[in-house]
């Protein structure tokens, strides 16, 4: 049962000065991983004991700029912490979730969950055994405009995504399926409740071995459709999604965090600004809400998410389950592009 209100503070003020700071290692500080340090240092409750890098340059500055203890060995990070915080990169991901989870240590890991879905399977039965809590990395979730629309029916029936960035040499060790449409797949599992029937795909190498640029239509058992655009070598960002539903349009843009609803008008909606459209029903009346974003940090939401899952003893928001379910579908993406497309020699 989750522990709310005043009773969650109480027990994170006991956990603190009565018993222990949750102690955090963090196992990968590049890029990333320092936006992770610098956010665990700002929660209360937790206490980053050290860090794991193999990268010496950027272990020396991280340790020198954050006045913390650098491990060589990650067994010996793992046997003074509560929890792991993975942000290696993803051909990484499962050697040290299945370090942590063996030695019972609760485990937040970047997306995706791991690099093979035999290691995702794994990581899955290893969390059950454990009885810790996994917490996957789907940022996304944790959005401002994603979270506005909490308390909002959301019931899509035909979905269409745009995640374009420009490229990133970062990160591409995995495909654009993998490094951003993945996003945008945990997004579209949370929200249609429904198995994948079919799925067809397209996808072009440019400037690596892997796809750059995809094109994904995603059918499911209730009869939603998903269209998926995702490139990272664009001369432009965009990170939209587009909701239809009955009686309903939803906009998101996680990138510049704003959310729009236009909806049949209703009896709740007298504040709203309307508008009416004539239909070969007869006039109807649309009315159009901007929800109300509460700007937030996202990556320091979902670390928190994290800390209070282990506090309360609460499922974590996006779990084990949810990231290789996620990568599911990424993977039968990418199975798909390889078996209908011709091999591209990448840029030189």
């Amino acid at each position: 049962m989750a522990i709310k209100g005043v009773y969650a503070k109480w027990l994170l003020y006991f956990c603190v000065h009565y018993l222990h700071m949750l102690q955090i290692g963090v196992f990968g500080v590049g890029h990333l991983g320092k936006f992770h340090l610098n956010n665990w240092t700002a929660l209360d409750g937790v206490q980053v004991a050290g860090f794991y890098d193999p990268n010496d340059a950027i272990a020396e500055e991280v340790a020198r700029k954050y006045n913390l203890q650098r491990y060589t060995n990650p067994e010996d990070l793992l046997d003074v912490i509560d929890a792991a915080d993975i942000v290696a990169p993803t051909n990484h991901h499962f050697d040290l979730c299945a370090m942590a989870l063996r030695k019972g240590k609760h485990v937040f890991v970047e997306k995706p969950l791991a690099d093979t879905m035999e290691q995702g399977r794994e990581l899955v039965k290893l969390v059950k055994e454990s009885g810790v809590k996994m917490q996957v990395g789907h940022v996304e979730r944790f959005n401002p405009a994603f979270i506005a629309l909490n308390g909002h029916t959301l019931n899509p029936m035909f979905i269409e995504v745009h995640r374009l960035a420009q490229f990133n040499p970062r990160g591409t060790e995995v495909s654009v399926i993998l490094d951003l449409m993945i996003h945008d797949i945990d997004i579209i599992l949370h929200l249609v409740k429904s198995d994948v029937k079919n799925i067809y795909a397209s996808g072009v190498a440019v400037m690596t071995d892997t796809p750059d640029i995809a094109n994904v239509r995603i059918e499911f058992n209730n009869g939603c459709v998903a269209n998926l655009t995702s490139s990272r070598i664009s001369m432009k960002k965009m990170r939209k999604m587009r909701l239809f539903q009955k009686d309903a349009y939803i906009g998101i843009d996680f990138l510049e965090k704003k959310t729009e609803i236009i909806k049949l008008k209703g009896e709740q909606d007298e504040h709203l600004f309307s508008f009416d459209i004539e239909t070969p029903q007869g006039t109807r009346t649309l009315a159009i809400d901007n929800p109300e974003i509460h700007d937030h940090n996202a990556i320091r939401a979902e670390l928190e998410a994290f800390r209070n899952a282990i506090l309360n003893n609460t499922p974590t928001p996006v779990s084990e389950i949810d990231g290789f379910m996620a990568m599911d579908v990424a993977h039968q993406i990418l199975s798909k592009i390889q078996q209908s497309t011709p091999a591209v020699k990448p840029v030189v």
